[in-house]
């Protein structure tokens, strides 16, 4: 009785505090006050990363490439942050879903484009900027299928390339172009043109690639995975430039050497196929449902009738 009461109590309370006729009390002021702060980290991540992209399309159209691609870099770390922190403080919400799609195609599509434009492209005038064009499109068609398929999506795959894998690519390789000090436009632009479209293709491709989202930080890993990290973290330190074109290329390539291993992904759910609506189908089974009403009462009533004319036919009983 006493735990019912306290319950009915505080459901009284936070019925009055939503009608704005009571005081929020302490515990429940608390409460509300740490999911807020929960809810708002995660956005603020996305919005960091939202950011970033924008500041990198600002440095790429003013000639900083070495800036646009370290603004790409962190928007990337955002990107990977806001998921995990949603995840395990278990605040995900189709809310936070939606703004980092919007957040992702920004941030890993226009910046990189326009990176990959101003850097590299822009001396063969629009062609470059149809390439580049065309890898915005492919990157939100890309976030456009992650977005139906991810509820029955292997968790351990992905279909295709990820959009973030593609955007860091193009920012490791101008860190790269930048680290090496090289200077050839029409060498970069013979190279970058092929590359683009080849990024493009490999995100809206059925390529298997890794995913990392099942990796459980809680559990203890093995000493050589430690031994690996250190390594990679101390490279990054030493060399960032090159290590991070070193890596975003191991990872692109990740992708066709599981296919060529003989890994492949079955489509679970047809993206380009209309689905019915749930009313016409609804009301397809209220048809069918009054249809057989129907015939079972024809029937009934056809053996009524039958049963009456006999009782008042006695020859015809006989």
């Amino acid at each position: 009785m006493s735990r019912n009461s306290r319950r009915s109590r505080e459901e009284r309370a936070r019925m009055e505090l939503y009608s704005g006729q009571g005081r929020e009390p302490a515990g429940l002021k608390t409460e509300g006050a740490l999911r807020r702060g929960v809810f708002l980290l995660p956005a603020t991540i996305t919005s960091i990363g939202l950011l970033s992209g924008f500041y990198s399309m600002v440095s790429a159209v003013s000639g900083h490439f070495e800036v646009a691609a370290v603004m790409i870099i962190i928007a990337f770390v955002c990107d990977g942050l806001d998921g995990r922190i949603a995840r395990a403080s278990r605040t995900s919400s189709q809310f936070g879903v939606e703004y980092d799609s919007l957040s992702d195609v920004v941030a890993f599509g226009v910046a990189p484009a326009m990176l990959a434009y101003a850097w590299a492209l822009k001396p063969i005038g629009s062609l470059g900027i149809g390439v580049s064009g065309l890898f915005v499109l492919c990157s939100a068609l890309r976030l456009a299928r992650f977005n139906v398929t991810t509820a029955t999506a292997d968790k351990s795959r992905f279909v295709g390339l990820p959009v973030p894998g593609a955007a860091v690519m193009m920012s490791g390789l101008a860190l790269a172009y930048s680290y090496f000090e090289l200077d050839s436009p029409r060498m970069l632009c013979t190279f970058m043109v092929p590359i683009t479209l080849g990024l493009g293709g490999l995100m809206i491709s059925r390529v298997p690639y890794p995913s990392f989202k099942t990796i459980k930080l809680e559990k203890r890993a093995q000493v050589e995975l430690v031994i690996t990290m250190m390594v990679l973290a101390a490279m990054l330190f030493a060399m960032p430039q090159l290590t991070a074109f070193l890596l975003s290329t191991a990872y692109v390539l990740s992708g066709p050497a599981l296919m060529l291993r003989g890994e492949q992904l079955s489509a679970k759910v047809p993206v380009l196929r209309p689905v019915a609506p749930a009313s016409s189908s609804n009301d397809k089974s209220q048809g069918a449902t009054g249809t057989a009403r129907a015939s079972e009462a024809s029937r009934g009533t056809g053996a009524s009738r039958g049963t009456s004319s006999l009782s008042e036919n006695p020859r015809a009983q006989e």
